[in-house]
Formats: C-alpha cells, structure tokens, sequence
C-alpha cells in the first residue's frame, strides 16, 4: 500500500512538471555518491545485516559448565543426577538436557545444555546454581546461551568504557513536599485508575494521573507510600516518581494472583495458583520473594496449595493470604505456618534462622510484633483438655520463650498487637461448664513492661458476644463492641488509672448503637462506630478523650471506611459489591461531609500511606503545645480559601438571577408580541388585568348519545 502511495506521488509531480515517465529510463539514473535525496534503498536491510545485533532467540537454554568428566557406563547417573537438581528450579522441556560426547574418548565434555519452557525458569536456574557446588572438585559455572554472542563480540584489544554522567534519580517522595499538606489517594471505576489530591479546602479532588486499563485485577500502594504496584497476567509492577507515575520495575510471575511488600518496602512478594492436571490433587502453589529495587529473586517457594494451608495440615485447599509475616519494621524475619511447626526466615541468606524451624506441637497461630522480633504463638487444647490451651511468647532469634499462659477450656482465641507493640491482647472464648456454650474474656500482656505482667478482663456481662475489638494507635485505651445485634453496647478501656498506670480501667459503655465495626483516627482519640453491611452505612464519629459524640449521620450501603494517614479526614465508599450509588464521600475528622462522588463500577478507595515522621517526639510534644503559633499560616490560607469560595458562591448565585432575568425578560417580550392575539381573544378587551374581569358560570348541555330500543308494555303480554 506504501509502494503504490510513493508511486502516485512520483506520477502526479511527473503529470505538474509535464514530464513523461514512459519515455525514461529510470535504472539509468545515478545518485552522487552517499547521497539518497531521502529515498531509502530496498536493500538497505541487507548493507546493515553485518551491523544488526540479532536476538537468536534461545533465552530460554542454561549452559552448565564444571561437570565431571564421566565414561558412557556413568553418563545415566550423572543426567539423573543433573536432572533432578535443574527440575526443581522449572519445567524442563522434552529432551531439554543435552550433555555431549567426545567422539574418540566416548566421555562427557564437562558441559551440558538445559532448555526450560520460559526464559524466567531458565534465568532463575543461572541465578540459584551459579556457584553450586556438586562436590570439592566440581563447582558449576552456569551462563545464558544467550550471552555467548555477546562474548564473542568482545574486541581483542582493551578500550577504556565510556563515562557517563551522573544524572540523578527522580525524588520517589516529591508527593510529600506539597505546599498545601494534601494527601494522595487512589481509585479504581471501570477500566480506569487515578490518583488524586484529596483537596479538602476547595471541596473536591485534584487530578494527580489516569490511566485506563494500568491494571488487569487490583493495585496496592507499598507500606510507606513510595510505590503503587499494578497486577498483570505476566508479573506485577511498581511505579513511582515526582511529577508523574513512571514504570520503575517489573517483576516476572505468570499468573500472579496475590501480592505483598514488607512493612521496610525492601521486598515483594508474589503469589499464584496453578491448576493441577489430575482433579484429584491440590492446586500448585508458587511463590517468589523479589528484592524490590533491582527485581532479582531472592528465594522462591513451590509446593502443593496443602503444603501452604493455615496449620500445614494437608487436608485444607484454601491459602490464607499472606502466607508469610513479616516481623518489624526492619525487614530482617519473615515467618509461615506449618505442621507443628513456624519457619522463621531470615533476609540475609534467606534461610532458616539456624537452619531449622522452630517445632510448636499442634500450633494453630501465629503473630508478630509490629516492633520487636517478637512471636506470639497460640497452642490449643490437647488430649480432650488434659493439656491446657497456651499462648506463648518467643524472642527471635534465640528462639528463647519470654512468657507463656496456660488457659483453660478454650474454644477459640485470638490475637490483637497494639501498634507500637506495648500490649497484645489475646480474646478467650471458654466452654461453660455444661460446654453447651461459650463466654469470651481477654488477656492482655504488658509487653514492655518487667517479667511482662498479665492482666485479665471480663466483661460486666460476660455472656456478651464480642462483635468487634480495636487498639487505639500508639495509645492505651481499646474499645468493645460486645452484646447482641441489632443493638450492641460499646465500651471503652484503658490500660492506666487516674492513679496507676499498670490496671485497667473502665472509661465508658455506650448503650445500644448500630454498630459492628470500630475505625479508630491513626492519631487516636477520634472513632467511628460503623454499622456496615445489615446497617446500611450508620456512622457516629465519637471523641474519646471528652466522651461525647461529634455527629450522627450515615452513608447508605458503605461498603468500605478509611483514615487518611494523617488522621484528618475519612472516606467512606459503596463499592461495586452493591449496583447502586456507586462511589465516595470524604468527610472531616468530626463527621462533617466535605463532598461526594460517584462513579459506575467502583472497585478500590486506598489512601496513600506517608512514611513515619523523622520528629522526635519532645518535637512533636513542643510543636503540640505552641500549636496557635504554627497554625496562624494555615488559618490565614483557610480564610484566603473561604473567601475565594464565597466569592465562587457569590459568582454562582449570581449567575443563577442573570439566567433567572434572562428568562423572565424573554418571557416578557413574547407576552407582548401576543398581546393582540389575546386582545381578539377578547373580543376587543385590551387590559390583561385580572380584576377587571368578572367570572361567570356558565351550564353548556351538550348530547353525547342518543339509542332507541322497544319496551314491551303489560297489555301486549295479555
């Protein structure tokens, strides 16, 4: 199509110039030499093959190097032997393993070819067996088939590199320096995803970036907010940047269905399930941990979906997401659950913490401390309650135990870390003594404190179901739902006294809310009592330090609540779970609603987390106490604000009366060009004064029907 363009192109300025093409010989036409005049030749391909750097296209083929040197009687044990190591790494393909003979010795050559199904197996094997050892004399030396070409074009003579200038990365934390203190979320409706500025002053959001189809399921932002990741069929990417959101990194996983970052954003690690040929056997699970920055795998796990179920037991299909936990904020451990025991990893080596994992008989949970190299395990009753049920404490990586509680007639537990790690409570439901039902009570640990004090908490009522329990961030106090639904009772506690800070005291109980659900402010002292799902979105925004309640409201069928990071502002989202009044609304930390959006097919609301603050806390403590004097900045933009959007209400307003005007005086002109069109109507009458006219009734008979039919009389029936 391109050739017959250029062609008509040449005829028509032939045709313009009165040049005749038929009487030309156009092979005898010759350019001065390395002139082309733009044309370019057809056989430009050809000159340019000895310049091409060609991709010969065997990505997916290992060469190992350092082999023993074997006669033809040991060729098949060392293939085994070969075969075996490299199948656990990949799928090798079909006669993929190809180890040379030389002809005359009828020995091997020291080297063997390994052909994978996909270039990441094959680059994952160079990664995990460069270096192997096999025994003292053989250590493999592993390369891509691949790079040979590269080496062959390796000159002879030495040539110093070239220096490139140093030119500095983009600052992944620009977003943070925003003059106007805004924060940054995302959200995901239809086949697009943006982010946004939450720009609570003028009542609206403030495009950052958008991008259709960024994503093929969901996307997640990294623990301290520097990357946002996206999900795809071939792996998962992070982005990041100042002024827009570039590609930084992509990390290779086909099929990848779950994603997870440590809480240092040092790693990631991807998850996908495969299914099996055979119906009968478990899906197959595979895992890589990547390190974050450069996309290297740093260790990857394989096994059947058993292999990786909650308490390893063999029995249950489902995964709970994530499989592995991370403990502190350091990213040194990474722990799972398995069959009477916890594997405890640790990041250096990625192996086990000495080599082992650390053996728990019947152990069914496990959690860290978000601080500390802290373990707390749960065990449950064994030998029909002849061996209590125990929560442990276990420092890692002594592995030495730092508290245990025996409890008795355990039904469940469960485990809740306040987020600075001072506290873990641990809710007890107990068998009464019939064992026909359950009461629940709590034991809460003083972490942080000597020989780590236990203090028990029952309820007033302690027959009341536990709906819903929440630590206050970097605080003392927690809050209880507890009682039966419709209308349960929230209580608040604390783990001081106006007198003592080592007892728990009772603050308050709010008698029957419409509430299961507690969404503490990260600063603390704010709440919200939510009542989601069967409560169709109720909302009370509580102060607990004065005990009172800011404001009632509700936003219908909310699906989703989330704190901005800073804790001065909540969004609350109904999500594509219900087909109606899709969207968000934000609303001001004492429930006031600062606006609303809606969009079709809503999927994610997720703010963007800031990194911890770099003040101490005396700075925090001084800034606190001179508050006013930090804060007449912002009340004098807060008031350049208002004023600029009264002004825009003033615009709108009037607006509004110039269009309201508008209509009203094109009404009054057409009511004139009718005037005499009403005047005839009239019979003459020219004022359109209402009272100078009188109403009369007037009775109009009008006939609608008329039928006739034959009556027979009485004498006609004689």
């Amino acid at each position: 199509m391109a050739d017959v363009m250029i062609m008509n192109e040449i005829e028509a300025t032939a045709s313009r110039l009165g040049i005749d093409l038929s009487q030309l010989d156009l092979d005898s036409i010759q350019l001065p030499p390395g002139e082309d005049f733009g044309i370019v030749s057809d056989d430009e391909d050809v000159y340019q093959e000895d310049n091409m750097d060609f991709d010969t296209g065997f990505g997916n083929i290992i060469v190992v190097d350092n082999l023993p040197v074997v006669p033809l009687e040991k060729f098949g044990k060392l293939e085994v032997v070969i075969r075996k190591i490299y199948s656990q790494i990949g799928v090798i393909k079909e006669d993929g393993l190809w180890m040379p003979l030389d002809p005359e010795t009828k020995k091997t050559l020291g080297y063997c070819l390994i052909e994978y199904n996909t270039p990441q197996e094959a680059e994952l094997a160079r990664e995990k067996t460069h270096g192997y050892r096999l025994d003292k004399s053989h250590i493999f030396a592993v390369n891509m088939f691949d790079d040979f070409d590269r080496f062959m074009k390796v000159p002879d003579q030495w040539a110093p590199p070239e220096i490139v200038p140093y030119t500095p990365g983009e600052n992944l934390q620009e977003w943070l320096t925003d003059e106007k203190a805004r924060d940054q979320f995302v959200i995901r409706a239809g086949s697009d995803t943006e982010v946004l500025w939450n720009d609570a002053r003028h009542l609206k959001p403030d495009p950052v970036y958008k991008r259709s189809y960024w994503t093929e399921s969901f996307v997640q932002w990294s623990p301290l907010g520097t990357y946002l990741a996206t999900v795809h069929r071939q792996g998962a990417a992070v982005w990041g940047g100042a002024a827009t959101f570039n590609r930084l990194m992509r990390y290779a996983h086909p099929q990848v269905k779950q994603i997870d970052f440590s809480p240092g954003e040092k790693y990631l690690v991807t998850y996908s399930s495969h299914e099996p040929s055979n119906p009968r056997d478990a899906n197959r699970v595979v895992m890589n941990i990547f390190d974050l920055r450069t996309g290297k795998v740093m260790r990857d796990f394989k096994g059947s979906a058993d292999d990786f179920a909650i308490g390893g037991a063999g029995v249950v299909t489902g995964v709970s997401w994530p499989i592995f936990r991370w403990g502190g904020r350091e990213d040194k451990y990474f722990a799972r659950l398995g069959k009477n025991m916890i594997s405890v990893y640790e990041t250096e080596t990625f192996s086990l913490v000495d080599k082992k994992s650390l053996k728990v008989e019947n152990v069914l949970d496990f959690s860290w401390s978000p601080t500390d190299p802290i373990i707390a395990l749960f065990v449950p009753e064994l030998g029909g309650g002849n061996q209590p049920a125990r929560v442990s404490l276990v420092q890692i990586p002594s592995k030495e135990e730092l508290r245990q509680k025996n409890l008795f007639s355990v039904s469940d537990c469960k485990m809740y870390w306040q987020s600075n790690g001072d506290y873990l409570a641990v809710k007890v439901d107990r068998y009464t003594k019939t064992k026909k039902s359950t009461y629940t009570g709590f034991e809460l640990f003083r972490i942080k404190e000597r020989d780590i004090p236990i203090e028990v908490l029952e309820l007033d009522n302690k027959n009341d179901k536990i709906i819903a329990f929440a630590w206050e961030p970097k605080g003392h106090r927690f809050a209880v739902i507890h009682g039966d639904s419709p209308r349960p009772d929230v209580s608040f506690y604390s783990m001081r006294t106006a007198h003592h800070t080592g007892r728990i005291s009772k603050l308050a109980t709010l008698k029957g809310k419409q509430a299961n659900a507690l969404f503490w402010s990260p600063t603390g002292r704010f709440i919200i009592l939510a009542g989601l799902r069967g409560f169709n979105g109720q909302l009370e925004f509580f102060d607990v330090d004065e005990l009172e309640t800011m404001a009632t409201t509700e936003h219908f069928m909310a699906t989703d609540i989330e704190w901005d990071p800073t804790g001065r502002y909540v969004a609350t989202a109904v999500t594509s779970v219900h087909e109606m009044e899709n969207g968000f609304n934000i609303w001001s930390f004492n429930g006031k609603l600062l606006y609303r959006i809606l969009k079709d097919h809503f999927f994610q609301f997720l703010w963007r987390p800031r990194p911890p603050s770099f003040l101490s806390p005396e700075k925090e403590e001084e800034i606190a106490k001179n508050l006013k004097k930090y804060s007449k900045k912002y009340e004098a933009e807060d008031q350049d604000v208002s004023m600029l959007l009264s002004e825009q209400d003033r615009e709108k307003r009037r607006m509004l009366k110039d269009e309201w005007d508008k209509w009203v005086s094109e009404w009054k002109h057409l009511h004139e060009e009718e005037k005499l069109a009403r005047q005839k109507l009239r019979d003459g009458e020219a004022s359109d004064e209402e009272e100078e006219y009188e109403d009369k009734e007037v009775q109009v008979e009008e006939v609608l029907d008329i039928s006739e039919e034959i009556v027979s009389s009485e004498y006609e029936q004689v």
